[in-house]
């Protein structure tokens, strides 16, 4: 069975390091409190070193990206390697604020195989800018993911979660986010795809996870009518309150 799973992405805040520690202290008793629910932040780099440096309890610590390269002259980027020895276990690849400053299909493939190699799990994020009356985007999100899992085998795959996150629905409210069951129905669009390129008994093994105006006013009836096991947090994640509900709820789901 899959385990459920909400993860929160801080993207580029706080603003400072004492903010910083307050929120990861309040996350990890968020943590602590829903055990049946697998809790991950995902902090800026600059952050990383000083708050996963000390018992992490039941809070998973996660990387916004990593690069594709484990090691060499890269100004500006941090590998796997890196991550790895500050106990990261989970990496964003392939966000679409990342895709927009022009990461292709073939930098996030690389990503999410350096990714495995270390041992970290990575959350792939797949979604669509804008929909049309006759499913272009779906051929869209078929080639995004066929492509971003180039040379994965059917034992990684396993490995991976994919986080949709359609784009037209990120950074707004609530109500603006995917109804449940027009999300029911892009996650078997997924298991399809997934299927036709790996088996059934390995893509119903994936989690599939939802990120897009995520809150704690709709995450209850996109999980039971959506199907998915669990989020990807955003915005939200930046509140202890509205992020604790956000667990509190994923956790009583069933």
């Amino acid at each position: 069975m899959i385990k459920k799973i909400v993860i929160a992405n801080w993207k580029m805040n706080p603003n400072g390091r004492l903010e910083a520690k307050r929120l990861f202290a309040q996350t990890k008793k968020i943590a602590s409190s829903f055990p049946k629910v697998n809790v991950v932040v995902a902090v800026p780099f600059v952050y990383q070193s000083e708050l996963f440096s000390g018992k992490k309890g039941k809070l998973l610590y996660g990387s916004q990206d990593l690069f594709s390269e484990e090691k060499g002259s890269f100004t500006g980027e941090v590998s796997a390697i890196q991550l790895k020895d500050i106990f990261v276990k989970y990496a964003i690849v392939g966000h679409s604020e990342r895709r927009a400053l022009g990461e292709s299909d073939e930098i996030v493939a690389k990503k999410i195989r350096t990714a495995l190699r270390n041992n970290i799990t990575p959350i792939l994020c797949v979604g669509e800018r804008e929909r049309d009356d006759h499913g272009s985007y779906l051929e869209f999100l078929k080639n995004e993911i066929r492509k971003s899992l180039t040379n994965i085998s059917k034992t990684e795959i396993k490995k991976i979660i994919i986080a949709y996150e359609p784009i037209w629905a990120i950074g707004k409210r609530g109500k603006d986010a995917m109804s449940p069951p027009k999300l029911h129905e892009m996650v078997i669009f997924f298991r399809k795809v997934l299927t036709d390129m790996y088996g059934r008994d390995n893509a119903d093994r994936v989690t599939i996870i939802y990120g897009g105006s995520a809150e704690s006013s709709n995450v209850g009836e996109l999980m039971r009518g959506g199907e998915v096991s669990g989020f990807l947090v955003g915005h939200a994640s930046l509140s202890s309150r509205d992020f604790g509900e956000i667990v509190r709820i994923v956790s009583g789901n069933r």
